[in-house]
């Protein structure tokens, strides 16, 4: 069982800058890195390189890759990309990508193991999004947790999204905020 766990919420997307206008979908799918996001990856770089990582847990969703690699993409770390903490399908940043669009992005990350959609697939809404039921996404949530405390690596960082981080640790985390975890 891991004895650290640092849990890390990607920074700003394109959706959440517009979303945080007006409340409205701007129908961003799979929502890349704002320059503030960006701009967040980069100040926290330092932070991050404090932490003595064995492994970084990754959500397939780009903004958090996108977090990932700008964090620990310099340190020989492994990375595990994994679908199961990927953020709950509420809105279209939240529909992903095929595993081989990914692969062409980010040839340094496996993704040949995600199924084809690896996202919430469902009837969809009149935006053409697939709200991921909550059931669904507490099962999902609980199954993730059992996961990463089965990890045999001592200090694991988990990069990803701000619902799933919040129901998994029962705290809403900033943009790049770092916050140690004990499940």
């Amino acid at each position: 069982m891991s004895e650290y766990i640092h849990l890390i919420r990607h920074g700003q997307s394109t959706f959440n800058a517009l979303f945080d206008l007006n409340r409205v979908d701007p129908l961003h799918f799979d929502a890349r890195l704002s320059q503030i996001g960006i701009e967040q990856v980069a100040a926290a770089r330092q932070a991050a390189s404090d932490i003595p990582v064995d492994l970084v847990v990754v959500s397939p969703l780009t903004r958090a890759i996108q977090t990932a690699v700008g964090l620990f993409g310099e340190a020989a770390v492994p990375m595990i990309v994994t679908d199961l903490h990927r953020e709950r399908l509420e809105n279209s940043c939240d529909i992903g990508r095929s595993p081989s669009a990914l692969s062409a992005e980010f040839p340094m990350l496996t993704f040949d193991h995600l199924s084809d959609p690896w996202w919430h697939n469902g009837q969809e809404d009149d935006r053409g999004v697939a709200v991921e039921p909550d059931h669904l996404f507490a099962r999902r949530v609980t199954d993730f947790s059992r996961w990463l405390r089965a990890r045999p690596e001592d200090v694991v960082v988990v990069v990803g999204h701000g619902e799933f981080l919040r129901r998994l640790s029962g705290r809403y985390l900033r943009n790049c905020e770092i916050m140690e975890w004990r499940p």
